[in-house]
């Protein structure tokens, strides 16, 4: 029997999570972060959940994913459908989860190949 690595299609695969940032493939970021399936992981403004704004999530619909999962931070929290109403409007598909969960939903979604962008919230 052989035996093969399983590769994301995407290209973009986290590979660890915890209270200090995330690590996508195999690098360390402890500031909030946009990773999408396919390209440059890019910083995000937010560092506190408090301080979300409407053009954060402006800079998430300039990317045109086919869907956001957002991790809020340690735990679920939802933030105002006023701040990501862009979003809907533009057809994207948005999912709020603690950061744990979006990480494993994010590396399912990017390795069926799908157009997925996590925008994960590290607060520091």
């Amino acid at each position: 029997m052989k035996f093969q690595l399983d590769e994301p299609q995407g290209g973009n695969s986290i590979s660890r999570h915890d209270a200090q940032g995330v690590w996508v493939n195999g690098q360390p970021h402890t500031a909030s972060v946009l990773v999408p399936w396919k390209g440059a992981v890019a910083p995000w403004a937010p560092s506190r959940f408090e301080e979300l704004r409407p053009a954060d999530f402006e800079a998430i619909k300039a990317l045109n994913p086919e869907l956001v999962v957002f991790g809020s931070g340690a735990r679920l929290r939802f933030p105002s459908p006023a701040l990501w109403r862009g979003l809907v409007e533009a057809r994207i598909g948005f999912e709020v989860m603690d950061l744990a969960a979006a990480c494993r939903t994010y590396n399912v979604l990017a390795s069926e190949g799908r157009n997925v962008l996590a925008a994960l919230l590290i607060e520091g």
